[in-house]
């Protein structure tokens, strides 16, 4: 007992030193509660896990007992505890004692022999734990541990571990000592099996051995702090006897059994309260309970005082720490807020000063510190931020303002802010934002910028103007402008413009559209069918609007009475038709015609026109008219008011007529068959008598029904716009133009008016449908529409033949032809052409005789000495003479024969083979004829061009050849024209090689040039290469005019920056081509030159105004200085000066000879007069001057030595000596002063001396030396000065002489030339001779030159060949001489000699072998120019040979395009007739062609999605069965009654065409190849489908497979990491049995895992199977189908295409197009071949792909069977170890 009140003594006062001191009071820093037991008044909160006697009384003995005899008891816990009445309780609570008595009577006992048993106590808040204290009854457990929560049991941390054995028991936990306070060991003291009683353990979480730094550290804080409190015991501690007998007698003494359990601790406040309170649902009415609600200080709260109170958060809360309170800072929200809450981020921003943030601020503010007002209110500029009334609300409109009614919360005039103000939209205005700016309607809160802009169109508003109403945002409008912003036009007016009125009106036809409305932007009506334009009043082309007269009804086409004839008429060309038709009905008197009518387009009422030719004197009085209707006619309908009587009319018909008008009407409706009958009754009065009266005839020709526009509504409506439609129809007499056959062309008026009557008559307009046999294009005249007919075929489609003419096809009809002395009749079978002959003539045409006649018509036998048959029909020539003869009358043998024909075949003289060498037939005959001598009998071959020889077995010279072999021939020599033809050596006779090539040509074809010339060799033009020497390269040169260029074009190998075809000018920005080693660049400054260029010979920059010199950066001609600061003029004096231009630099003038001074306006020294007549002075001059110059140059030298001695002084020259001497007389003068003299320095001194006295001899000697060096010197001098005075007189005497001509060309070098104008006019008056001479060759006219060019000018509209290459040449002869014109006054003499005459300009005449200006040759004429000279003179005269040259071959070609003018013209002809013909029979075919090409443009879409959706990837087998079962659908026409009238029409067309069996002949094979290819390429294609469906089924197969492979290698993947896992577990079976037991668990559930991944792959796998079965199965399927659908379309396709076949033969060009077609296929059919061959490879290699990933999957089938035996094996071997573990074994 007294053991323990110690160890409880010292745990106090260790506990008492750790804790923070409370003695200051919280005021003054942190403060702690006072510590306590924390099980007092706790009882319910503490539990344990065993107690004995909870279920029912159990027994328990003790281990020594001896002061009793009973050592056994009995525990009963199922009541409480009484120290009387039931003292053998035992439970948990009995162990909180306090110190009361008899605390020994009372104890915590566990159920016997359970050794993991706990106890744990629950703390309502977080507490401060300082120590625990137990008191044990029995042993203290062997093993224990004590842990904490300190978040309600969430998670728990040690303490500290308590054993006898921590090896054993705790493996891994240190056993001490303690390095940190919260370190977790395993402590021994505790755990001994001594005493047996009363034993203690002690723990303080705050060990004394461990110094404190910081007992308020948040480390040392979270160390004390718990919420529940656990202590676990592990093992109990025995006396062995439990170990050798099991019986449960012997655990009724093992258990575990406590006396008293302190706690101590305190209520967890952080310091910042002194004092703890019942927690809500507490008593407090236990005395020395430790309550855990703290009585926070530091405006603080919580539980734990762990928050600060609802308006201290400025600051982050922390715990107290010693004399530091961390007291809560309170938010600063100015009394508008009781709350707050801490932001770290603000806190951090501010720089850690304040982290609060005001909660719900009240009276409208917000805001971190309630500093601002709520959006909507703004702040009284005069009111405390801490006024509740501060926040005033705003007043602005919400729909007005932004952000809803916001405005200024305060004001700040920085940022343009005033307190309430509002801030409107965009669009809005007013102090409250409360209504729209002008321009703008609709103010809306939902409308962003408040109002909307007026959106009117300034083109319809009034005077342009934007606004609107304010409210409704309607816009005022112009008068016929509409809408709401004046946008639109009203009804039937469109195009919105700025105009008076703002639109205009629709103007729609009335009668061709459907109404006056149209588009308001483009004011397109709404037209009728087929009616274009934007008021429909124009035709879609190929439509047209009818005439009056379109519905015509031929009276020959009537249904005649007796005694009618047809009466056809032939039309003659050029001479216009008064008849409609083929011609004529002949009617007699009393005879009838009817017309059947079912065509009339719109009910109405119509005019009958009735044209008619009388072929009587008189007129037919009467003709009765009757119109016989099928029934009836309904008072409803359009001709309801029509009475019999109307329909019966009687006119009489004039004789001076065409035609007649009944003045009644007839009323026709639409959809209803008429009958119109004419009764011919009386020719004449029957009172009158007149011969002939009883044979009258009448030819009528036809009627036609002209709709009476009074009927129609466009002119009948009643309004002002028809009337004035009707009058102005009846005033142009529009009906009376439609009546006669010969009308003039329609008026404008006339024909708007009709073209509206048509469309309302028509509902739109008609189609042309012209034949497209017939006639030249589908497109008809608008007016009318009658169509551009073909030769010969006539009607307004140009459906038919002209009478007189037959064989209606593409190219027309064919005149008939018919011979006036053979036939009967000029008109022949429309069909066949036949012409009725008389008798005896013969032909088609009636025209021949029979056969072996000739003469028509005087026909006679034919004379052919029996050799043929037949002869011309005109001439008698004999016709397919027999027996190798020829000749009119077959009387000469034939070419290649000789003989004598008419002595006939009996006499041995018939016509043989020419023996030339061998007969005609042989293969080796070479002559065109041959005859026999009559003198020797030999025969004499005529041999054909190439061949020679006797009997022409030999080549000619010109040509080569083997004739004497099977085969051979002579050809000709391919030498491109270049040799002599008479040369037998010029070829190779054998092998056609050329040996000798003429005109400058080369090669074994002389096909090129010569090196050293150009051109076409094939032309003979091969011309020597023209390069200029100077801006050639040197190594294209042999000789200065011997070069090398292109051979092709001419072009030489320039120098750089060199070009032209002949290297003769420099490239743009470069110049001095005459350097020889290229062009320089110019130089030009950038920014004072005009352009880059420069004058190509002289360098001459072309300068801006204000500067000049060669590259412009000096300043302008005239001027000198520096033109970037200031330009002077050169102030010279002209009469003094060389140039007029100064020096740039210095500005002094450039003065003549005798001239000096800087303005050049004075004489010079050795020159007399008075400026500007200088004279030179006397030569005495020159002697006295040189010596006068000698003197002064002697002078300056003295002066210059005098001022250097006067600057230096008289030892300046000789400083250096004199200061070596000073030294030296230094050295001795120390010597001399010094004290101490010795012999040795007396010496030294003496040699001092002597050096000082040698060195002045020397230097006087070398004084003197160079005294007589200098006077030999100025004697060497004045020699010279005088040879230089004579040789300068010399130079200037040369300089006079030579009329200043090389002084010229150096101030011409370096100056420009307006300076040197003046000084080279002389020359230039010299040069003015040549210029005239060039001017007379090149500008003056007449000249050369220009008769050359008036030559060009004429023959170059007869002919274009060579019109490029002439002007080429002459323009660049003019552009030389104009440049030479204009050079000519810039340049020197020695340029102008270069350029003129081609001679160098500095070498004299007599060496010049081109002359010059002033040269004369031998015979005293000028000499300018020659041969190999470049001069213009050598160009003009070459000029004029080409020239000359040029006008022999344009008159020669004038020649030859005349004749191919008459050519052409020929050709042109016959090309007409023939592209006539062609474009009929294009035309005629035109609409079986659509057929065709339709048929097969369906056909070839329907393969073609077919193939396209069999080349798919995505295509299955379904989609293709789909595909199959459209085909299987189509349907062909292909019955025998269709294919029958298929034949038929054929047939039809066929004879309409010519020439048909040849076509047919000539296609045949190509059809049938076509035909083959076709049938090949088709089932090519289909097996290439069919292939590629089964490919595509593998290939999705093989995906499938290869997934379910990827699938079972990751399963076998994770089987073998399963296996290895468990291999590693099996090595630890030995050592733990239960962990292997669990493994095994894991590993079993893998296994199962594993075996069910294996099945379901094993599923994968056949249902993969499968379905690759099924998708063969399906797309064999698929192919059967495809097959099916392959026959039936291959049926189809063959009756199309024979169609085709047939069709095709209508024309010769489609032949050829069938023939491409076929090549199309073909080649279709090749690729689609090589297609189905690359397919079937893919797919052989996807088989063997297939293949092998099944080969690999079987096999990692097999693998993993082994993995699973081997697995089995090793769970057999598991199952065996734990069978040795469990028996011990």
């Amino acid at each position: 007992m007294h053991a323990s009140l110690l160890v409880l003594v010292c745990v106090l006062a260790a506990a008492a030193g750790h804790e923070p001191d409370r003695n200051h009071g919280c005021a003054h820093g942190s403060c702690y509660p006072a510590t306590g037991d924390l099980l007092v008044g706790r009882e319910k909160n503490l539990k344990a896990s065993s107690t004995c006697g909870m279920r029912k009384k159990e027994p328990y003995c003790i281990v020594s007992h001896l002061q009793d005899e009973k050592k056994c008891f009995d525990c009963d816990s199922r009541r409480p505890y009484d120290p009387i009445y039931n003292t053998i309780n035992h439970r948990i609570e009995n162990v909180i004692t306090t110190f009361k008595p008899h605390r020994k009577k009372s104890w915590w006992q566990s159920e016997n022999g359970k050794s993991n048993v706990y106890v744990q106590l629950d703390l309502e808040a977080e507490f401060h734990f300082t120590h625990l204290i137990m008191t044990f009854k029995t042993f203290r457990p062997a093993a224990m541990l004590i842990e904490r929560s300190a978040n309600f049991g969430r998670t728990w941390q040690i303490y500290r571990y308590f054993s006898h054995d921590c090896a054993a028991n705790f493996p891994g936990i240190s056993q001490g000592p303690l390095h940190n306070i919260d370190d977790v060991i395993c402590e021994s003291r505790y755990s001994d099996i001594e005493p047996s009683t009363e034993g203690e353990v002690i723990f303080r979480v705050l060990d004394p051995a461990i110094r404190i730094e910081d007992p308020y550290s948040p480390n040392i804080q979270n160390q004390l702090k718990i919420t529940n409190l656990r202590v676990n015991f592990t093992k109990l501690h025995t006396l062995g006897d439990n170990l050798l007998d099991p019986r449960p007698e012997i655990k009724e003494k093992y258990y575990y059994a406590m006396y008293e359990l302190v706690v101590r601790g305190n209520c967890f406040c952080y310091g910042h309260a002194s004092e703890c309170a019942p927690i809500d649902g507490i008593r407090d009415d236990i005395d020395g309970m430790v309550h855990g609600k703290c009585v926070c200080n530091h405006n603080t709260k919580g539980l734990n005082c762990e928050h600060c109170e609802d308006l201290y958060n400025d600051m982050p809360w922390r715990p107290a720490e010693g004399r530091n309170t961390n007291a809560c800072k309170k938010c600063n929200c100015n009394t508008h807020s009781s709350t707050c809450h801490f932001d770290m981020a603000v806190y951090l921003a501010t720089g850690n000063v304040s982290g609060g943030v005001c909660d719900d601020c009240q009276h409208n503010t917000m805001g971190r510190n309630c500093e601002l007002c709520k959006p909507f209110y703004y702040k009284e500029p005069f009111k405390d931020i801490r006024d509740p009334r501060v926040c005033i609300a705003c007043d602005c409109d919400p729909e007005g303002s932004e952000n809803g009614g916001m405005c200024d919360s305060h004001t700040a005039p920085t940022l343009g802010m005033v307190a309430g103000q509002c801030r409107c939209k965009t669009n809005v205005e007013g102090q409250r934002c409360d209504k729209c700016r002008t321009g703008y309607f609709g103010l809306s809160a939902d409308n962003p910028q408040g109002c909307q802009p007026c959106r009117c169109d300034h083109r319809g508003t009034v005077a342009g103007s934007t606004q609107c109403d304010p409210v409704s945002g309607d816009c005022f409008c112009k008068r016929l402008v509409t809408g709401r912003s004046c946008d639109q036009c009203l009804p039937e007016h469109w195009g919105l413009s700025l105009g008076l009125n703002g639109c205009r009106g629709c103007e729609c036809d009335i009668g061709a559209a459907l109404d006056n409305h149209c588009s308001m932007d483009s004011g397109q009506c709404r037209c009728r069918s087929h009616m274009t334009g934007r008021q429909c009043t124009q035709m879609e082309s190929g439509y047209f609007f009818m005439a009056l007269d379109h519905f015509l009804y031929e009276a020959e086409l009537a249904k005649m009475g007796q005694g009618c004839t047809l009466e056809t008429r032939e039309h003659h060309l050029g001479r216009p038709a008064t008849w409609t038709g083929i011609g004529f009905a002949r009617v007699p008197e009393g005879a009838t015609l009817e017309f059947i009518i079912t065509n009339v387009p719109y009910s109405m009422e119509y005019d009958l026109l009735i044209r008619y030719e009388s072929q009587m004197p008189r007129d037919w009085e009467e003709v009765r008219i009757t119109v016989i209707r099928p029934g009836p006619i309904p008072t409803s309908s359009p001709c309801g008011n029509t009475i019999p009587d109307d329909d019966k009319l009687v006119v009489a018909l004039p004789a001076g007529a065409r035609f007649m008008v009944p003045p009644q009407p007839v009323c026709l409706e639409r959809g209803v068959t008429y009958t119109v009958r004419f009764e011919f009754r009386r020719y004449q009065d029957a009172n009158a008598v007149l011969n002939g009266a009883a044979n009258a005839v009448l030819l009528v020709d036809s009627i036609a029904l002209m709709p009476r526009h009074s009927s129609i509504e466009i002119f009948n409506a009643g309004d002002l716009a028809s009337s004035n439609r009707k009058q102005t129809y009846e005033r142009y007499r529009c009906h009376e133009g439609a009546k006669s056959v010969t009308r003039p062309s329609i008026s404008d008026t006339c024909a708007k008016l009709i073209t509206s009557m048509s469309a309302v008559i028509n509902d739109g307009a008609l189609p042309c449908n012209c034949d497209p046999q017939g006639s030249i294009s589908s497109v008809c005249d608008v007016r009318g529409g009658q169509c551009r007919c073909r030769p010969n075929v006539f009607g307004r489609r140009c459906e038919q033949c002209a009478p007189g003419t037959y064989g209606f096809g593409p190219s027309g009809c064919i005149a008939c032809g018919c011979s006036v002395e053979g036939s009967v009749t000029r008109l022949c079978d429309k069909y066949t052409g036949v012409c009725q002959c008389r008798p005896g003539a013969f032909g088609q045409q009636c025209d021949r005789c029979q056969a072996g006649h000739w003469g028509f018509p005087n026909c006679r036998p034919c004379q052919c000495n029996a050799h043929a048959d037949e002869c011309d029909q005109r001439n008698g020539a004999c016709i397919n003479c027999r027996d190798n003869t020829g000749g009119d009358n077959c009387d000469r043998c034939a070419n290649g024969y000789y003989g004598h024909p008419i002595l006939g075949v009996t006499s041995g003289t018939w016509c043989r083979p020419c023996p030339c060498p061998d007969g005609p037939t042989s293969g080796r005959h070479f002559a065109a004829s041959c005859y026999q001598d009559n003198r020797n009998r030999q025969i004499i071959c005529n041999c054909n061009q190439g061949n020679t020889g006797s009997r022409c077995e030999e080549c000619a010279p010109g040509y080569y050849g083997n004739p004497s072999q099977p085969g051979g021939r002579c050809q000709l020599c391919q030498c491109n024209n270049n040799i002599d033809m008479s040369d037998v050596d010029a070829c190779d006779r054998w092998i056609g090689e050329c040996r000798k090539c003429l005109y400058n040509t080369e090669g074994p074809n002389c096909g090129i040039c010569k090196s050293g010339y150009f051109g076409d060799a094939s032309m003979r033009n091969c011309r020597k290469c023209i390069c200029n020497f100077l801006g050639t390269e040197r190594s294209q040169c042999m000789e200065r005019e011997d070069c090398v260029c292109q051979r092709n074009t001419g072009q030489c190998q320039c120098l750089p920056n060199v070009i032209g075809l002949t290297c003769d000018h420099c490239s743009p920005g470069h110049w001095n081509l005459a350097s020889g080693e290229g062009c320089e660049p110019c130089g030009c400054d950038p920014h004072n030159s005009v352009t880059s260029t420069c004058n190509e010979f002289t360098g001459q920059c072309q300068c801006r105004d204000g500067f000049g010199g060669k590259t412009c950066t000096d300043c302008q001609e005239n001027y000198w200085g520096d033109p970037r600061t200031q330009c002077r003029a050169c102030d010279c004096d002209w009469r003094g000066i060389e140039t007029s231009q100064c020096n740039r630099v210095t500005g002094h003038c450039v003065c003549q000879q005798g001239v000096s001074g800087v303005r050049c306006d004075q004489c010079a020294r050795g020159f007399s007069g008075l400026f500007p007549n200088c004279q030179p002075c006397h030569q005495c001059f020159g002697d006295w001057d040189r010596i006068v110059q000698d003197l002064a140059v002697r002078t300056r030298a003295l002066a210059e030595r005098a001022h250097d001695i006067q600057t230096t002084g008289l030892t300046g020259a000789y400083e250096k000596a004199f200061r070596d001497l000073e030294e030296k007389l230094a050295q001795a003068q120390g010597i001399v002063n010094s004290r101490n003299l010795t012999a040795a320095a007396i010496s030294m001194l003496m040699e001092l001396i002597e050096q000082l006295r040698s060195q002045i001899g020397e230097t006087t000697d070398t004084l003197n030396h160079l005294e007589g060096d200098l006077t030999i010197v100025q004697d060497s001098n004045s020699e010279a000065s005088k040879e230089l005075s004579a040789l300068e007189r010399e130079a200037r005497e040369l300089n006079l002489t030579s009329e200043q001509l090389h002084r010229q060309l150096d101030i011409l070098k370096n100056s420009n030339f307006l300076g040197a104008y003046d000084s080279i006019r002389a020359s230039y008056n010299k040069s003015l001779d040549a210029e005239r001479r060039a001017n007379e060759s090149t500008v003056n006219r007449p000249s050369t030159v220009s008769q050359s060019a008036d030559t060009r000018r004429r023959t170059e509209r007869l002919i274009s060949a060579k019109k490029d290459d002439f002007n080429r040449k002459n323009g660049a002869n003019k552009r030389s001489l104009g440049e030479l014109k204009t050079q000519v006054q810039d340049l020197d003499m020695q340029k102008i000699n270069e350029k003129v005459c081609g001679a160098t300009g500095d070498a004299p005449c007599a060496e010049s072998p081109c002359g010059g200006a002033g040269c004369r040759d031998d015979e005293g004429n000028r000499h300018c120019g020659g041969l190999n000279c470049n001069g213009a003179v050598a160009a003009a005269d070459n000029a004029l040979e080409r020239a000359k040259h040029a006008e022999k071959q344009l008159n020669k070609a004038i020649g030859e395009v005349e004749g191919l003018v008459t050519k052409v013209a020929e050709a042109k002809t016959k090309a007409e007739e023939a592209k006539d013909k062609a474009q009929a029979a294009l035309d005629k075919a035109k609409s079986t062609k659509n057929k065709v090409e339709r048929s097969n443009n369906d056909l070839r879409d329907l393969i073609k999605q077919i193939r396209d959706f069999l080349m798919q990837e995505g295509a299955d087998p379904d989609h293709i069965e789909a595909v199959a079962n459209r085909v299987l659908e189509l349907s062909i026409p292909a019955s025998p009654l269709q294919i029958r009238h298929l034949v038929d029409e054929i047939k039809e067309r066929v004879r309409s065409l010519s020439n048909v069996d040849a076509i047919l002949a000539q296609t045949q094979d190509d059809v049938r190849k076509a035909e083959k290819l076709l049938l090949d390429a088709k089932r090519e294609r289909h097996h290439a489908e069919g292939v590629k469906t089964t490919a595509e089924t593998v290939k999705q197969a093989l995906v499938d497979a290869k997934t379910a492979q990827t699938s079972a290698e990751k399963a076998i993947a994770r089987a073998r990491a399963d296996i290895d896992d468990t291999e590693t577990r099996l090595a630890q079976i030995e050592s733990e049995t239960s962990n292997g037991e669990r493994q095994l668990r894991e590993a079993m559930d893998r296994l199962g895992t594993l075996g069910r991944e294996i099945n379901v792959l094993k599923t994968k796998r056949a249902n993969n199977s499968m379905a690759a079965a099924r998708a063969e199965e399906t797309a064999t399927m698929a192919r059967d189908k495809a097959n099916e659908a392959k026959q039936i379309l291959d049926g189809q396709l063959t009756d199309k295409y024979h169609e085709v076949k047939q069709r095709v033969a209508t024309k010769a060009k489609a032949v050829q197009d069938a023939k491409t077609k076929a090549e199309s296929l073909r080649d279709e059919a090749k690729q689609l071949l090589q297609d189905a061959q690359n397919k079937l490879q893919r797919l052989a290699e996807l088989e063997k792909n297939y293949e092998e990933n099944e080969r690999r999957l079987e096999g990692k089938a097999r693998q993993l069977d082994g993995l699973e035996d081997k697995m089995r094996a090793i769970l057999n071997d598991i199952n065996k170890q734990i069978q040795i573990y469990n028996t011990c074994q």
